[in-house]
């Protein structure tokens, strides 16, 4: 019963998180009710296959550590943006693709991470957090398109709903305060219903079980920039879950050997492409868990294993997934303004340590958030290159990203003449 207790409160922890993925990436696309509720509920379930896949060690995959896997924030605004310029087949062509890619690169990436260091995960999580601003407003205003966009009872909301998650996050703590977007959109949405705008007709109609169906979008297709764009997204969540894996190993008192990584990765690698197979999303370490686990001090596998199982459970029961589809347009927004905030805080954090440390640093910052901004604000920027170019340049993520790691490269990674002749001297005059 205790292992069951607390199994309840982790899902509860990274439940929003898991089911604000699909509602914001199906709701930026315009799929429909049914589409949305299948989503969710395999989102869901692939979340709980994931965890169990990084749980469950053996001499191929899992790190054998209580990681929750869930949706990666990072890929949110990527995949709208794939979705809109090549439509849903792209995303999961592209997210197939960059699953491989990790599982081919598993056993290398720990040397990899040096091109990979807080300047450049730090600015990539910034720029993720900024593009993803405006489909929050968005929806705080109803929605795109709706015809009472901005309208009174719609700013109610979502504001209603931002300042009550505030007042939660300001006047709680612990496990209240770790669930605080979720107990906001609940209110929210309650308050809506006494409003007259939740509409109750998508859980009515869902059925009470369903299997699963890979492929349930249709055959993936493949696009340059699009696989590009994902597996950047997936190199930055696995830097991402690298923090998450050795803050819990220190939790655990266990050394990581250079193994145990590669079989974290690949765990990750194959929840991806499963994530791409049967048309739900990648996934990363949910840093949020952990946080439970120092409140609570239980580092329990068994505990995160049981939870993966209630969460492959629900994913077969389309009503409760439904039941997050009726929240609200507004009320989402307003929960998007705090978690997508929350996204460009966390990629500041990342910053703050490393642009004090040098100048060259503020540089790297400055160019790379400045051209994935102004390539996203402006995407006809380089219209008229050619196309084999356009790859690098058509998403502001993308650009911004790239822009990052080979300034990093240039100004921290390739020896600097003058400063090794300073050197020289330094060590002749000794």
């Amino acid at each position: 019963m205790k292992t069951t207790t607390l199994a309840i409160q982790h899902l509860l922890a990274m439940y929003a998180g898991a089911i604000l993925v699909p509602l914001i990436v199906g709701g930026a696309l315009n799929l429909t009710s049914d589409q949305l509720t299948y989503l969710v509920a395999i989102d869901i379930l692939m979340c709980g296959v994931a965890t169990i896949l990084q749980v469950v060690r053996n001499r191929f995959f899992g790190i054998g550590l209580p990681v929750v896997l869930g949706c990666t924030f990072t890929a949110v605004g990527p995949m709208i943006a794939i979705g809109d310029q090549y439509g849903v087949s792209a995303i999961y062509g592209s997210i197939l693709v960059s699953g491989l890619f990790v599982i081919l690169v598993s056993r290398f990436f720990g040397k990899l991470v040096r091109f990979f260091p807080p300047v450049v995960t730090g600015t990539v999580v910034t720029i993720i957090g900024i593009t993803l601003i405006p489909v929050a407003i968005n929806n705080m205003g109803g929605g795109e398109g709706a015809s009472d966009f901005g309208s009174i009872p719609n700013l109610s909301l979502a504001f209603g709903t931002l300042l009550f998650i505030v007042v939660l996050y300001r006047f709680t703590k612990g496990f209240a305060r770790s669930i605080a977007i979720l107990l906001g959109i609940s209110g929210g949405t309650l308050a809506a219903s006494f409003m007259g705008k939740v509409d109750f007709s998508s859980v009515s109609e869902a059925s009470f079980f369903h299997m699963v169906q890979p492929l349930y979008f249709g055959m993936p297709t493949f696009q340059w920039s699009a696989i590009l764009t994902m597996i950047l997204v997936a190199m930055v969540s696995l830097v991402e879950s690298t923090g998450v894996y050795f803050a819990l190993s220190d939790m655990k008192n266990k050394k990581l050997e250079e193994s145990d990584l590669s079989k974290g990765y690949r765990a990750e690698g194959l929840a991806i492409l499963l994530g791409g197979f049967f048309n739900a999303f990648p996934y990363t370490a949910f840093s949020q868990n952990v946080g439970l686990m120092h409140m609570t001090g239980v580092k329990s596998r068994k505990v995160i294993f049981v939870m993966g199982i209630m969460l492959i459970t629900l994913g077969f029961i389309p009503k409760i997934a439904a039941l997050t589809t009726i929240i609200p347009t507004p009320v989402l927004g307003g929960a998007m303004v705090a978690m997508f905030g929350m996204v460009i805080a966390q990629g500041i954090k990342m910053l703050s340590r490393v642009i004090s440390e040098s100048p060259e640093n503020s540089m790297i910052v400055a160019c790379s958030v400045g051209m994935g901004l102004g390539v996203t604000v402006v995407p006809e920027l380089f219209a008229k290159l050619p196309e084999s170019f356009q790859i690098l340049t058509s998403n502001g993520i993308v650009a911004g990203s790239l822009t990052a790691i080979v300034l990093n490269i240039l100004f921290n990674m390739v020896p600097d003449p003058a400063k090794k002749k300073v050197a020289h001297l330094r060590e002749k005059s000794a």
